[in-house]
Protein backbone atom coordinates (compact mmCIF):
# COMPACT_ATOMS: atom_id res chain seq x y z
CA UNK A 1 0.00 0.00 0.00
CA UNK A 2 1.33 3.13 -1.34
CA UNK A 3 1.53 6.20 1.42
CA UNK A 4 -0.61 8.72 1.58
CA UNK A 5 0.25 11.93 -0.34
CA UNK A 6 1.18 14.92 1.39
CA UNK A 7 -1.82 17.30 1.41
CA UNK A 8 -1.95 21.16 2.02
CA UNK A 9 -5.02 24.05 1.49
CA UNK A 10 -5.14 25.57 -1.35
CA UNK A 11 -5.37 28.90 0.31
CA UNK A 12 -1.90 28.29 2.47
CA UNK A 13 -0.59 27.25 -1.41
CA UNK A 14 -2.29 30.53 -2.87
CA UNK A 15 -0.23 32.56 0.09
CA UNK A 16 3.47 30.86 -0.15
CA UNK A 17 2.73 31.72 -4.59
CA UNK A 18 3.05 34.91 -3.04
CA UNK A 19 5.69 35.11 -0.75
CA UNK A 20 7.98 33.28 -3.49
CA UNK A 21 7.19 36.41 -5.74
CA UNK A 22 8.34 38.51 -3.00
CA UNK A 23 5.04 39.67 -1.57
CA UNK A 24 5.45 40.64 2.41
CA UNK A 25 2.43 42.86 3.02
CA UNK A 26 -1.10 43.52 0.77
CA UNK A 27 -4.48 45.12 1.68
CA UNK A 28 -7.61 44.71 2.45
CA UNK A 29 -10.98 43.82 4.57
CA UNK A 30 -12.39 40.94 5.43
CA UNK A 31 -15.78 39.64 4.52
CA UNK A 32 -17.57 36.67 4.89
CA UNK A 33 -16.45 35.53 1.00
CA UNK A 34 -12.49 36.08 1.64
CA UNK A 35 -12.37 34.26 5.31
CA UNK A 36 -11.29 31.47 3.54
CA UNK A 37 -7.72 33.44 2.46
CA UNK A 38 -7.95 34.99 5.91
CA UNK A 39 -7.05 31.95 7.23
CA UNK A 40 -3.98 31.49 4.60
CA UNK A 41 -3.06 35.07 5.99
CA UNK A 42 -3.45 33.70 9.60
CA UNK A 43 -1.26 30.61 8.74
CA UNK A 44 1.53 32.55 7.28
CA UNK A 45 1.11 35.59 9.22
CA UNK A 46 4.83 35.35 9.83
CA UNK A 47 6.14 35.35 5.68
CA UNK A 48 2.97 38.27 5.03
CA UNK A 49 1.96 41.04 6.65
CA UNK A 50 -1.84 41.71 6.48
CA UNK A 51 -2.20 45.55 6.60
CA UNK A 52 -5.92 46.24 7.53
CA UNK A 53 -7.59 49.31 5.58
CA UNK A 54 -10.76 51.43 6.45
CA UNK A 55 -11.52 51.12 2.58
CA UNK A 56 -10.58 48.74 -0.07
CA UNK A 57 -10.19 51.93 -2.19
CA UNK A 58 -7.38 52.69 -0.58
CA UNK A 59 -5.45 49.41 -0.09
CA UNK A 60 -5.53 49.10 -4.00
CA UNK A 61 -4.06 52.78 -3.79
CA UNK A 62 -1.36 52.10 -1.28
CA UNK A 63 -1.29 48.77 -3.85
CA UNK A 64 -0.26 50.92 -6.78
CA UNK A 65 2.10 53.02 -4.79
CA UNK A 66 4.00 49.93 -3.77
CA UNK A 67 4.47 49.10 -7.43
CA UNK A 68 5.39 52.67 -8.38
CA UNK A 69 8.28 53.15 -5.22
CA UNK A 70 9.41 49.45 -6.02
CA UNK A 71 8.78 47.87 -9.22
CA UNK A 72 7.50 44.92 -7.49
CA UNK A 73 3.87 43.51 -7.54
CA UNK A 74 1.05 45.31 -5.00
CA UNK A 75 -1.49 43.37 -3.98
CA UNK A 76 -4.92 44.30 -2.46
CA UNK A 77 -8.09 41.84 -1.99
CA UNK A 78 -11.59 42.65 -1.77
CA UNK A 79 -14.88 40.77 -0.47
CA UNK A 80 -17.33 39.60 -3.02
CA UNK A 81 -19.61 42.50 -4.72
CA UNK A 82 -19.19 45.45 -2.50
CA UNK A 83 -15.85 44.60 -1.29
CA UNK A 84 -14.30 43.77 -4.48
CA UNK A 85 -15.97 46.75 -6.85
CA UNK A 86 -14.43 49.53 -4.32
CA UNK A 87 -10.99 47.81 -5.26
CA UNK A 88 -11.68 49.66 -8.64
CA UNK A 89 -10.47 53.04 -8.36
CA UNK A 90 -7.02 51.90 -7.27
CA UNK A 91 -7.17 49.36 -9.78
CA UNK A 92 -7.28 51.55 -12.48
CA UNK A 93 -4.84 54.41 -11.23
CA UNK A 94 -2.45 50.77 -11.64
CA UNK A 95 -3.76 50.41 -14.66
CA UNK A 96 -3.45 54.02 -16.19
CA UNK A 97 0.27 54.31 -14.75
CA UNK A 98 1.41 50.70 -15.95
CA UNK A 99 2.03 49.21 -12.79
CA UNK A 100 1.90 45.37 -12.02
CA UNK A 101 -0.74 45.21 -9.43
CA UNK A 102 -2.64 41.54 -8.16
CA UNK A 103 -6.32 41.95 -7.10
CA UNK A 104 -7.73 38.87 -5.04
CA UNK A 105 -12.40 39.02 -5.46
CA UNK A 106 -13.89 37.08 -3.05
CA UNK A 107 -16.62 34.93 -4.11
CA UNK A 108 -19.55 33.14 -2.92
CA UNK A 109 -19.12 29.36 -2.99
CA UNK A 110 -19.25 27.27 -5.96
CA UNK A 111 -22.06 25.35 -4.35
CA UNK A 112 -24.24 29.38 -4.98
CA UNK A 113 -22.57 30.50 -8.11
CA UNK A 114 -24.89 31.73 -10.50
CA UNK A 115 -27.60 31.03 -8.04
CA UNK A 116 -28.56 34.78 -7.20
CA UNK A 117 -27.50 34.11 -3.93
CA UNK A 118 -26.26 36.71 -1.27
CA UNK A 119 -23.58 39.42 -2.90
CA UNK A 120 -22.74 36.63 -5.94
CA UNK A 121 -22.60 38.48 -9.39
CA UNK A 122 -20.83 37.85 -12.19
CA UNK A 123 -17.81 39.78 -11.31
CA UNK A 124 -15.72 38.47 -14.76
CA UNK A 125 -17.18 41.05 -16.49
CA UNK A 126 -16.89 44.31 -13.75
CA UNK A 127 -12.64 43.71 -13.84
CA UNK A 128 -12.40 42.84 -18.11
CA UNK A 129 -11.80 46.48 -18.62
CA UNK A 130 -9.19 47.39 -15.90
CA UNK A 131 -6.89 44.12 -16.16
CA UNK A 132 -4.45 42.26 -18.28
CA UNK A 133 -5.63 39.23 -16.65
CA UNK A 134 -8.86 38.41 -15.27
CA UNK A 135 -10.32 34.92 -14.52
CA UNK A 136 -12.31 33.29 -11.74
CA UNK A 137 -10.84 30.17 -10.14
CA UNK A 138 -12.92 26.69 -10.20
CA UNK A 139 -10.95 24.28 -8.77
CA UNK A 140 -8.91 24.57 -5.77
CA UNK A 141 -6.27 22.57 -7.44
CA UNK A 142 -6.08 25.40 -9.72
CA UNK A 143 -5.99 28.08 -6.82
CA UNK A 144 -2.29 28.73 -6.77
CA UNK A 145 -1.53 27.76 -10.40
CA UNK A 146 -3.94 31.03 -11.48
CA UNK A 147 -2.32 33.27 -8.75
CA UNK A 148 1.14 32.50 -10.36
CA UNK A 149 0.34 33.22 -13.75
CA UNK A 150 -1.66 36.18 -12.99
CA UNK A 151 1.32 37.61 -11.38
CA UNK A 152 3.48 36.71 -14.41
CA UNK A 153 1.19 38.83 -16.43
CA UNK A 154 0.74 41.39 -14.38
CA UNK A 155 5.11 41.69 -14.27
CA UNK A 156 4.59 40.96 -18.12
CA UNK A 157 2.49 43.29 -19.29
CA UNK A 158 2.45 46.32 -16.62
CA UNK A 159 -0.97 46.07 -15.57
CA UNK A 160 -3.43 44.87 -13.40
CA UNK A 161 -4.32 41.07 -12.75
CA UNK A 162 -7.60 39.69 -11.22
CA UNK A 163 -8.36 36.49 -9.79
CA UNK A 164 -11.88 35.83 -8.15
CA UNK A 165 -12.02 33.09 -5.51
CA UNK A 166 -14.88 31.34 -4.49
CA UNK A 167 -14.65 31.12 -0.55
CA UNK A 168 -14.81 27.39 -0.51
CA UNK A 169 -11.66 26.81 -2.67
CA UNK A 170 -8.85 28.11 -0.16
CA UNK A 171 -9.84 25.59 2.03
CA UNK A 172 -9.78 22.38 0.22
CA UNK A 173 -6.67 20.45 1.01
CA UNK A 174 -4.81 19.49 -2.63
CA UNK A 175 -1.70 17.43 -3.11
CA UNK A 176 1.46 19.71 -1.95
CA UNK A 177 3.65 18.45 -5.15
CA UNK A 178 0.36 19.30 -7.38
CA UNK A 179 1.70 23.53 -7.15
CA UNK A 180 4.77 25.99 -7.72
CA UNK A 181 5.60 29.79 -8.17
CA UNK A 182 7.54 30.07 -11.04
CA UNK A 183 8.89 33.77 -9.55
CA UNK A 184 12.63 32.26 -10.29
CA UNK A 185 12.32 32.03 -13.68
CA UNK A 186 10.78 34.82 -14.58
CA UNK A 187 13.26 37.50 -16.77
CA UNK A 188 12.87 41.28 -18.24
CA UNK A 189 12.93 41.30 -21.75
CA UNK A 190 16.42 42.56 -22.82
CA UNK A 191 16.47 45.50 -25.27
CA UNK A 192 19.23 46.06 -28.59
CA UNK A 193 21.74 48.13 -27.71
CA UNK A 194 20.49 51.65 -29.82
CA UNK A 195 20.74 52.09 -33.27
CA UNK A 196 24.00 54.10 -33.56
CA UNK A 197 22.79 55.57 -36.80
CA UNK A 198 20.06 57.08 -35.65
CA UNK A 199 21.34 58.01 -32.49
CA UNK A 200 23.71 60.18 -34.94
CA UNK A 201 20.82 61.24 -36.88
CA UNK A 202 18.86 62.37 -33.31
CA UNK A 203 22.28 64.12 -33.00
CA UNK A 204 22.50 65.77 -36.32
CA UNK A 205 19.06 67.29 -35.80
CA UNK A 206 19.80 68.78 -32.62
CA UNK A 207 22.95 70.20 -33.90
CA UNK A 208 20.91 71.78 -37.07
CA UNK A 209 18.20 73.45 -34.11
CA UNK A 210 18.30 76.78 -33.22
CA UNK A 211 16.14 76.42 -30.74
CA UNK A 212 16.32 72.83 -29.07
CA UNK A 213 14.85 71.16 -26.34
CA UNK A 214 14.80 67.89 -24.65
CA UNK A 215 11.25 66.73 -23.31
CA UNK A 216 11.49 64.00 -21.11
CA UNK A 217 9.19 61.68 -18.53
CA UNK A 218 9.67 58.74 -16.29
CA UNK A 219 11.33 56.71 -18.72
CA UNK A 220 14.61 58.62 -18.19
CA UNK A 221 14.62 57.56 -14.00
CA UNK A 222 18.16 56.50 -13.04
CA UNK A 223 19.77 58.44 -16.55
CA UNK A 224 19.68 62.38 -14.46
CA UNK A 225 23.42 62.25 -14.10
CA UNK A 226 23.96 61.85 -18.43
CA UNK A 227 20.43 64.43 -19.14
CA UNK A 228 23.06 67.25 -17.06
CA UNK A 229 26.05 66.14 -18.89
CA UNK A 230 24.31 66.50 -22.13
CA UNK A 231 22.75 69.98 -21.17
CA UNK A 232 26.02 71.03 -19.60
CA UNK A 233 28.24 69.92 -22.91
CA UNK A 234 25.63 70.21 -25.88
CA UNK A 235 24.00 73.55 -24.02
CA UNK A 236 20.43 72.79 -24.69
CA UNK A 237 17.99 73.39 -21.96
CA UNK A 238 15.93 70.27 -20.13
CA UNK A 239 11.51 69.87 -19.92
CA UNK A 240 10.60 67.22 -18.07
CA UNK A 241 6.91 66.09 -17.38
CA UNK A 242 5.34 66.24 -14.03
CA UNK A 243 5.81 63.40 -12.95
CA UNK A 244 9.75 63.09 -13.92
CA UNK A 245 9.97 65.97 -11.59
CA UNK A 246 13.47 65.08 -9.41
CA UNK A 247 14.95 62.60 -11.72
CA UNK A 248 17.26 65.97 -12.56
CA UNK A 249 17.29 68.33 -9.26
CA UNK A 250 15.13 71.37 -9.32
CA UNK A 251 18.01 73.71 -9.10
CA UNK A 252 19.15 72.33 -12.28
CA UNK A 253 20.41 75.74 -13.87
CA UNK A 254 18.72 74.13 -16.99
CA UNK A 255 16.14 72.48 -16.10
CA UNK A 256 12.83 74.48 -16.87
CA UNK A 257 10.26 72.08 -14.95
CA UNK A 258 7.28 70.65 -17.13
CA UNK A 259 4.61 72.27 -18.94
CA UNK A 260 0.79 73.83 -19.44
CA UNK A 261 -1.46 73.65 -16.35
CA UNK A 262 0.66 71.00 -13.86
CA UNK A 263 3.56 73.45 -14.57
CA UNK A 264 6.45 75.84 -14.57
CA UNK A 265 6.30 78.93 -16.59
CA UNK A 266 10.10 78.47 -18.52
CA UNK A 267 9.22 74.47 -19.44
CA UNK A 268 5.57 76.24 -20.85
CA UNK A 269 6.97 78.97 -22.63
CA UNK A 270 10.33 77.11 -23.63
CA UNK A 271 8.08 74.18 -25.20
CA UNK A 272 5.82 76.74 -27.27
CA UNK A 273 9.15 78.42 -28.93
CA UNK A 274 11.00 75.55 -29.39
CA UNK A 275 11.79 74.25 -33.31
CA UNK A 276 13.37 70.77 -32.32
CA UNK A 277 12.00 68.41 -29.63
CA UNK A 278 13.85 65.12 -28.59
CA UNK A 279 11.00 63.51 -26.36
CA UNK A 280 12.78 60.88 -24.36
CA UNK A 281 11.04 58.20 -22.21
CA UNK A 282 7.04 60.09 -22.05
CA UNK A 283 3.96 60.11 -22.71
CA UNK A 284 3.11 62.99 -22.76
CA UNK A 285 -0.84 62.74 -22.60
CA UNK A 286 -2.08 66.46 -23.30
CA UNK A 287 0.05 66.38 -26.37
CA UNK A 288 -2.45 66.56 -28.71
CA UNK A 289 -5.47 68.08 -26.84
CA UNK A 290 -3.15 71.12 -26.39
CA UNK A 291 -1.38 71.02 -29.56
CA UNK A 292 1.43 71.07 -27.70
CA UNK A 293 4.06 70.23 -30.79
CA UNK A 294 2.37 73.00 -33.06
CA UNK A 295 5.63 74.64 -33.37
CA UNK A 296 8.03 71.82 -33.64
CA UNK A 297 9.69 71.60 -37.17
CA UNK A 298 11.88 68.52 -35.70
CA UNK A 299 10.52 66.02 -33.71
CA UNK A 300 12.44 63.04 -32.29
CA UNK A 301 11.50 60.10 -29.48
CA UNK A 302 13.34 57.35 -27.64
CA UNK A 303 11.10 54.88 -25.84
CA UNK A 304 11.45 51.05 -24.44
CA UNK A 305 7.74 50.52 -25.83
CA UNK A 306 7.21 50.39 -29.65
CA UNK A 307 3.74 51.24 -28.86
CA UNK A 308 4.69 54.85 -27.64
CA UNK A 309 6.96 55.57 -30.98
CA UNK A 310 5.06 58.19 -32.82
CA UNK A 311 1.97 57.99 -30.37
CA UNK A 312 1.98 61.94 -29.51
CA UNK A 313 3.57 63.76 -32.75
CA UNK A 314 4.97 62.22 -36.22
CA UNK A 315 8.92 61.50 -35.49
CA UNK A 316 11.72 62.27 -38.16
CA UNK A 317 13.50 59.52 -36.06
CA UNK A 318 12.22 56.89 -33.46
CA UNK A 319 14.43 55.31 -31.66
CA UNK A 320 13.60 51.70 -29.51
CA UNK A 321 15.82 51.67 -26.71
CA UNK A 322 16.46 51.92 -22.46
CA UNK A 323 16.47 55.40 -22.57
CA UNK A 324 19.59 55.67 -20.17
CA UNK A 325 21.42 53.74 -22.68
CA UNK A 326 20.50 55.80 -25.78
CA UNK A 327 21.19 58.90 -24.13
CA UNK A 328 25.07 57.96 -22.82
CA UNK A 329 25.42 57.04 -26.27
CA UNK A 330 23.77 60.60 -27.44
CA UNK A 331 26.37 61.94 -24.88
CA UNK A 332 29.42 60.75 -26.28
CA UNK A 333 28.24 62.01 -30.31
CA UNK A 334 26.99 65.37 -29.07
CA UNK A 335 29.88 67.97 -29.54
CA UNK A 336 30.83 70.30 -26.88
CA UNK A 337 28.40 73.63 -27.74
CA UNK A 338 29.12 77.28 -26.62
CA UNK A 339 26.32 78.58 -25.24
CA UNK A 340 23.61 80.04 -27.45
CA UNK A 341 21.07 82.38 -27.06
CA UNK A 342 18.13 79.90 -26.81
CA UNK A 343 20.58 78.80 -23.89
CA UNK A 344 20.65 82.15 -22.34
CA UNK A 345 17.53 83.24 -22.60
CA UNK A 346 16.36 80.31 -21.16
CA UNK A 347 18.32 80.42 -18.19
CA UNK A 348 17.57 83.95 -17.26
CA UNK A 349 14.01 83.47 -17.61
CA UNK A 350 14.81 80.29 -15.16
CA UNK A 351 16.36 82.63 -12.92
CA UNK A 352 13.21 84.75 -12.93
CA UNK A 353 10.97 82.28 -12.13
CA UNK A 354 12.50 80.50 -9.44
CA UNK A 355 13.22 84.50 -7.68
CA UNK A 356 9.09 84.73 -8.29
CA UNK A 357 8.48 81.49 -6.81
CA UNK A 358 11.08 82.43 -3.45
CA UNK A 359 9.27 85.68 -3.26
CA UNK A 360 6.27 83.51 -2.48
CA UNK A 361 7.62 81.37 -0.28
CA UNK A 362 9.62 83.20 1.90
CA UNK A 363 7.14 86.12 2.91
CA UNK A 364 6.70 86.71 6.54
CA UNK A 365 3.63 89.11 6.23
CA UNK A 366 -0.15 88.61 5.35
CA UNK A 367 -2.33 85.64 5.10
CA UNK A 368 -0.57 82.40 5.61
CA UNK A 369 -0.45 80.98 1.80
CA UNK A 370 0.63 77.57 0.87
CA UNK A 371 3.93 78.87 -0.46
CA UNK A 372 5.29 79.29 3.07
CA UNK A 373 4.21 76.07 4.30
CA UNK A 374 6.09 74.54 1.99
CA UNK A 375 8.98 77.02 2.40
CA UNK A 376 9.12 74.84 5.80
CA UNK A 377 8.43 71.43 4.61
CA UNK A 378 11.76 72.24 1.97
CA UNK A 379 13.56 73.43 5.10
CA UNK A 380 12.78 70.43 7.31
CA UNK A 381 13.07 67.95 4.48
CA UNK A 382 15.78 65.37 3.79
CA UNK A 383 17.95 64.68 0.58
CA UNK A 384 16.57 61.28 0.46
CA UNK A 385 12.64 62.12 1.98
CA UNK A 386 9.77 60.56 -0.26
CA UNK A 387 6.77 62.04 -0.75
CA UNK A 388 3.32 61.03 -1.90
CA UNK A 389 0.96 63.96 -3.09
CA UNK A 390 -2.61 64.10 -3.44
CA UNK A 391 -4.10 65.53 -6.74
CA UNK A 392 -5.37 68.67 -7.71
CA UNK A 393 -3.66 71.79 -6.44
CA UNK A 394 -1.22 70.04 -4.55
CA UNK A 395 0.14 68.78 -7.77
CA UNK A 396 0.71 71.95 -9.53
CA UNK A 397 2.47 73.82 -5.96
CA UNK A 398 4.05 70.53 -5.46
CA UNK A 399 5.76 71.04 -8.41
CA UNK A 400 6.60 74.47 -8.51
CA UNK A 401 7.80 74.70 -4.69
CA UNK A 402 8.76 71.48 -3.45
CA UNK A 403 12.30 71.80 -4.22
CA UNK A 404 13.66 68.45 -4.56
CA UNK A 405 17.19 66.48 -5.44
CA UNK A 406 17.52 63.58 -7.32
CA UNK A 407 17.64 61.34 -4.30
CA UNK A 408 14.14 62.37 -3.44
CA UNK A 409 11.09 60.60 -4.47
CA UNK A 410 7.91 61.84 -5.39
CA UNK A 411 4.73 60.26 -6.84
CA UNK A 412 1.11 60.92 -7.27
CA UNK A 413 -1.71 59.55 -9.62
CA UNK A 414 -0.29 60.63 -12.61
CA UNK A 415 -2.67 59.47 -15.18
CA UNK A 416 -5.80 58.51 -13.81
CA UNK A 417 -5.42 60.96 -11.26
CA UNK A 418 -7.60 59.93 -8.34
CA UNK A 419 -8.40 62.26 -5.69
CA UNK A 420 -7.66 60.69 -2.22
CA UNK A 421 -4.15 58.73 -3.44
CA UNK A 422 -1.88 60.83 -1.03
CA UNK A 423 -2.57 59.28 2.70
CA UNK A 424 -2.75 55.67 1.27
CA UNK A 425 0.11 56.29 -0.92
CA UNK A 426 2.70 57.29 2.63
CA UNK A 427 1.43 54.29 3.72
CA UNK A 428 3.27 52.05 1.31
CA UNK A 429 6.17 54.08 1.26
CA UNK A 430 6.47 53.14 4.62
CA UNK A 431 6.73 49.86 4.66
CA UNK A 432 8.86 49.87 1.72
CA UNK A 433 11.46 52.47 3.22
CA UNK A 434 11.46 52.11 6.96
CA UNK A 435 14.45 54.54 7.39
CA UNK A 436 13.65 57.10 4.83
CA UNK A 437 11.49 60.44 6.02
CA UNK A 438 7.88 59.89 4.26
CA UNK A 439 5.45 62.54 3.68
CA UNK A 440 1.89 62.82 2.24
CA UNK A 441 0.84 66.24 1.14
CA UNK A 442 -3.08 66.43 0.24
CA UNK A 443 -5.34 68.81 -0.42
CA UNK A 444 -8.62 68.89 1.99
CA UNK A 445 -10.52 67.62 -0.54
CA UNK A 446 -8.42 65.03 -1.35
CA UNK A 447 -8.22 64.16 2.13
CA UNK A 448 -11.17 64.47 3.07
CA UNK A 449 -12.05 61.44 0.66
CA UNK A 450 -10.18 58.91 2.84
CA UNK A 451 -9.24 60.69 6.23
CA UNK A 452 -10.36 57.03 8.13
CA UNK A 453 -7.51 55.14 6.52
CA UNK A 454 -4.94 57.90 8.66
CA UNK A 455 -4.01 53.99 10.37
CA UNK A 456 -0.72 54.81 10.22
CA UNK A 457 -1.34 55.27 13.97
CA UNK A 458 -2.40 51.65 14.13
CA UNK A 459 1.05 50.22 12.52
CA UNK A 460 3.03 52.54 13.88
CA UNK A 461 4.22 53.97 10.48
CA UNK A 462 5.99 57.41 11.13
CA UNK A 463 4.23 59.80 8.54
CA UNK A 464 4.53 63.27 8.34
CA UNK A 465 1.04 63.86 6.71
CA UNK A 466 0.08 67.55 5.84
CA UNK A 467 -2.99 69.10 4.60
CA UNK A 468 -3.62 72.43 2.60
CA UNK A 469 -6.68 73.61 4.22
CA UNK A 470 -9.03 76.24 2.08
CA UNK A 471 -12.49 75.33 2.26
CA UNK A 472 -12.56 74.31 -1.72
CA UNK A 473 -11.64 72.17 -4.55
CA UNK A 474 -9.09 74.70 -5.54
CA UNK A 475 -8.30 73.01 -9.39
CA UNK A 476 -12.04 72.83 -10.07
CA UNK A 477 -12.52 75.99 -8.66
CA UNK A 478 -9.76 77.25 -10.90
CA UNK A 479 -11.27 75.28 -14.11
CA UNK A 480 -14.49 76.72 -13.12
CA UNK A 481 -13.35 80.42 -13.40
CA UNK A 482 -12.25 79.55 -16.99
CA UNK A 483 -14.52 77.77 -18.57
CA UNK A 484 -17.97 78.59 -16.44
CA UNK A 485 -20.21 80.90 -15.57
CA UNK A 486 -20.26 80.85 -11.81
CA UNK A 487 -18.96 78.42 -9.32
CA UNK A 488 -20.96 75.65 -8.29
CA UNK A 489 -20.10 72.26 -6.21
CA UNK A 490 -16.39 73.93 -5.62
CA UNK A 491 -16.62 74.94 -1.92
CA UNK A 492 -17.28 73.24 1.31
CA UNK A 493 -17.33 73.57 5.12
CA UNK A 494 -14.51 73.69 7.25
CA UNK A 495 -12.62 70.23 8.82
CA UNK A 496 -10.14 70.63 11.50
CA UNK A 497 -7.88 67.68 10.31
CA UNK A 498 -5.98 68.38 13.16
CA UNK A 499 -8.98 67.21 15.29
CA UNK A 500 -8.95 64.07 13.18
CA UNK A 501 -5.57 62.97 13.55
CA UNK A 502 -6.39 63.45 17.39
CA UNK A 503 -9.19 61.09 17.41
CA UNK A 504 -7.58 58.57 15.61
CA UNK A 505 -4.54 58.64 18.00
CA UNK A 506 -2.08 60.65 16.25
CA UNK A 507 -0.98 64.11 16.88
CA UNK A 508 -2.07 66.89 15.28
CA UNK A 509 -1.34 70.64 15.14
CA UNK A 510 -3.24 73.47 12.84
CA UNK A 511 -1.95 76.28 11.85
CA UNK A 512 -3.25 79.55 10.62
CA UNK A 513 -0.77 82.28 10.61
CA UNK A 514 2.75 82.43 8.79
CA UNK A 515 5.01 83.20 12.08
CA UNK A 516 3.06 80.08 13.72
CA UNK A 517 4.99 77.70 10.75
CA UNK A 518 8.16 77.34 12.14
CA UNK A 519 7.64 75.83 15.32
CA UNK A 520 5.13 73.64 14.58
CA UNK A 521 7.07 72.10 11.52
CA UNK A 522 9.90 71.83 14.29
CA UNK A 523 7.62 70.00 16.54
CA UNK A 524 5.98 67.74 13.38
CA UNK A 525 9.22 66.41 12.11
CA UNK A 526 10.34 65.80 15.61
CA UNK A 527 7.69 63.23 16.22
CA UNK A 528 7.98 61.95 12.83
CA UNK A 529 10.21 60.53 13.34
CA UNK A 530 9.09 58.17 15.33
CA UNK A 531 5.19 58.13 15.20
CA UNK A 532 2.36 59.54 12.57
CA UNK A 533 1.90 63.27 12.72
CA UNK A 534 -0.35 66.14 10.68
CA UNK A 535 -0.50 69.41 10.52
CA UNK A 536 -3.12 71.22 9.23
CA UNK A 537 -2.28 74.54 7.51
CA UNK A 538 -5.77 76.51 7.05
CA UNK A 539 -4.24 78.61 4.10
CA UNK A 540 -6.13 81.33 2.00
CA UNK A 541 -7.75 80.65 -1.45
CA UNK A 542 -5.58 81.97 -3.75
CA UNK A 543 -5.54 80.90 -7.54
CA UNK A 544 -1.45 79.70 -7.97
CA UNK A 545 -0.15 81.64 -11.26
CA UNK A 546 -1.68 79.98 -14.11
CA UNK A 547 0.98 79.08 -16.54
CA UNK A 548 -0.86 77.87 -19.02
CA UNK A 549 -2.38 81.35 -19.27
CA UNK A 550 0.10 84.10 -18.63
CA UNK A 551 -1.09 87.66 -19.28
CA UNK A 552 2.69 89.28 -19.44
CA UNK A 553 3.37 89.96 -23.44
CA UNK A 554 2.98 93.55 -23.80
CA UNK A 555 2.66 91.88 -27.70
CA UNK A 556 -0.60 89.88 -26.75
CA UNK A 557 -2.17 91.42 -23.55
CA UNK A 558 -2.72 95.43 -22.73
CA UNK A 559 -0.97 97.33 -20.30
CA UNK A 560 -4.19 96.72 -18.17
CA UNK A 561 -4.37 93.58 -18.57
CA UNK A 562 -0.90 93.14 -17.09
CA UNK A 563 -1.14 94.86 -14.80
CA UNK A 564 -4.28 93.58 -13.45
CA UNK A 565 -2.20 89.71 -14.03
CA UNK A 566 0.37 91.04 -11.95
CA UNK A 567 -1.26 92.82 -9.00
CA UNK A 568 -3.37 89.19 -8.51
CA UNK A 569 -0.35 86.84 -8.55
CA UNK A 570 1.98 88.88 -6.94
CA UNK A 571 4.39 88.67 -10.07
CA UNK A 572 5.58 92.77 -10.14
CA UNK A 573 9.00 91.37 -11.34
CA UNK A 574 7.65 88.30 -13.35
CA UNK A 575 9.13 88.98 -16.94
CA UNK A 576 7.70 86.79 -19.83
CA UNK A 577 10.57 84.79 -22.12
CA UNK A 578 10.32 87.42 -24.96
CA UNK A 579 11.94 89.82 -23.19
CA UNK A 580 14.69 87.40 -22.64
CA UNK A 581 14.91 85.91 -26.73
CA UNK A 582 14.91 89.23 -27.85
CA UNK A 583 17.67 90.23 -25.13
CA UNK A 584 19.74 87.65 -26.63
CA UNK A 585 19.20 88.03 -30.36
CA UNK A 586 17.18 85.25 -30.52
CA UNK A 587 14.65 85.50 -33.25
CA UNK A 588 10.74 85.34 -31.46
CA UNK A 589 7.78 83.82 -33.62
CA UNK A 590 4.07 84.05 -32.74
CA UNK A 591 4.55 81.20 -30.07
CA UNK A 592 1.32 80.57 -27.70
CA UNK A 593 -0.44 77.58 -25.76
CA UNK A 594 -3.18 76.04 -25.73
CA UNK A 595 -4.49 74.41 -22.51
CA UNK A 596 -6.16 71.71 -24.06
CA UNK A 597 -7.67 68.91 -21.70
CA UNK A 598 -11.27 69.74 -20.64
Amino acid sequence: MSEQAEMIPAGIAMVKVLEAWGVDHLYGIPGGSFNSTMDALLAEKDNIQYIQVRHEEVGAMAAAADAKLTGKIGVAFGSAGPGGTHLLNGLYDAREDHVPVLALIGQFGTSGMNMDTFQEMNENPIYADVSVYNVTAVTARSLPHLIDEAIRRAYAQHGVAVVQIPVDLPWQDIPAESWYASANSYQQPLLPQPDPDKVKQIATLLEQAERPVIYFGIGTRGAGQTLKDISNKFKIPLISTYPAKAIVPDDFPLYLGSTLRVAQKPGTEALANADTVLFVGSNFPFAEVANSFKNTKHFMQIDIDPAKLGKRHKADVALLADAKVALAALLDVLPERAETGWYKANAQNVVNWRAYLNKLETKTEGDLQLYQVYNQINRVKTDDAIFSLDVGDVNQTSNRHLHLTDTNRHFTSNLFATMGVGIPGAIAARLNDADKQVWSLSGDGGAAMVMQDLTQVQYKLPVINVVFSNNQFGFIKDEQEDTNKGYIGVEFNDIDFSKVAEAVGMQGFRVTKISELADVFDKAVALGKTEPVLIDARISGDRPIPTEALQLDPTTNTPEQIAAFKARFEAEDLQPLRDFLVANDVEVGDANVENGGF
